[in-house]
Parts: C-alpha cells; structure tokens; sequence
C-alpha cells in the first residue's frame, strides 16, 4: 500500500493567520488539486491530518468544518483526485496527543488503516508537521507554501535532512518518479 499524509492548510490550500472558517474562504494552492489527482492516478492513497484549533476557539463549528471538507473533497474529485479521509484536531490544547506536533493523530491512522508509517511520506508546511511525522517513524517533507518560506527562514535547524519542495506539485512530481 502507498500512503501518503497531507496536512491542509498552507499545502492543499491557501492558509490564512486568521483561520479558514468558511467553504468561501478555502482556496486551493495552484497546482495542489493536480498533484492529488497525479498521486491518486500513481496509485497513492490519501489522507489529511490537520490541526483545526479554529473549532476550538469558537470561531466555527464541527458542520461548518464538514462543508469546508465537502468542498475541499469535491474540487480534488472534480480534479481527478481523491482524499480518503481527512483526520482532525479540534483542540487548542497543545498536550492533546492527536494535536501536531504530537504523533497522535498520525498514529491513529496507522491504526485505523493497519499500516506501519515507516517511510510514509507526510507532506506539512511547518515545524509542527515535521515533529508530528518523526515522532510517528514517517517521512517528513515540507513545503514552501503557507507557513513553509516561513519555516525555512526562522526553524532551519528542525528543518535539517527534511526534503523541501516549492509546493504540493513538485513534491508529487518527486514522489511520482519513485514510485
């Protein structure tokens, strides 16, 4: 089974410091859809693991969350794509285990889908995706969208012998060529 892990915000779309609360505010990152449709096509299966404290703090709710995934889930099918699941972290609370940079929700797919994450790829665009893949035993790679420039920049000693891409398509364009 090939697996791969994508956090949401700043690698599908475009993230937002003040949250995305609505379907209107999610935005696909150009070229993101494509690579999801190519990584489907090359036989991938995909999974989102994102932190969505936003529900937490009160600033939207569990069904608004669900319709922003419905749309998020029709755009990449409309792409020739498709998300298997979207696993999620409402919390706000940092020692929730399933909260990045904890492995927790990471592991919990390698549970629910029965898989060793050795050498999965987990695709983030912060210090919090790479801590999350290597406390879990993946592969963490990172992106230059969303917090990614920012990443590099301010934390390159966390980023050190972590792969970066410019974005979600030339990191599907890599994974594709080993696969």
């Amino acid at each position: 089974m090939k697996l791969i892990i994508l956090d949401r915000d700043g690698v599908i779309n475009e993230d937002s410091d003040a949250y995305i609360k609505t379907p209107d505010e999610w935005t696909p990152i150009p070229g993101s859809l494509d690579a999801i449709a190519r990584l489907t096509h090359a036989s991938y299966r995909i999974v989102i693991a994102t932190n969505q404290s936003g529900v937490g703090r009160g600033l939207f709710d569990l069904e608004t969350l669900n319709l922003i995934h419905k749309k998020m889930h029709r755009m990449v099918q409309d792409a020739g794509g498709a998300i298997e699941a979207v696993f999620f972290c409402p919390d706000v609370d940092e020692a929730n285990p399933y909260r990045k940079p904890n492995p927790g929700m990471l592991l919990e797919i390698s549970r629910r889908l029965q898989c060793n994450l050795q050498g999965v790829p987990t695709i983030g665009d912060s210090v919090r995706d790479i801590r999350a893949a290597r406390a879990a035993n993946a592969w963490p790679l990172l992106v230059r969208t969303g917090k990614g420039a920012e990443t590099l920049a301010k934390q390159a000693e966390s980023c050190a012998n972590v792969l970066v891409f410019n974005d979600l398509a030339a990191a599907a364009d890599y994974l594709i060529t080993l696969s």
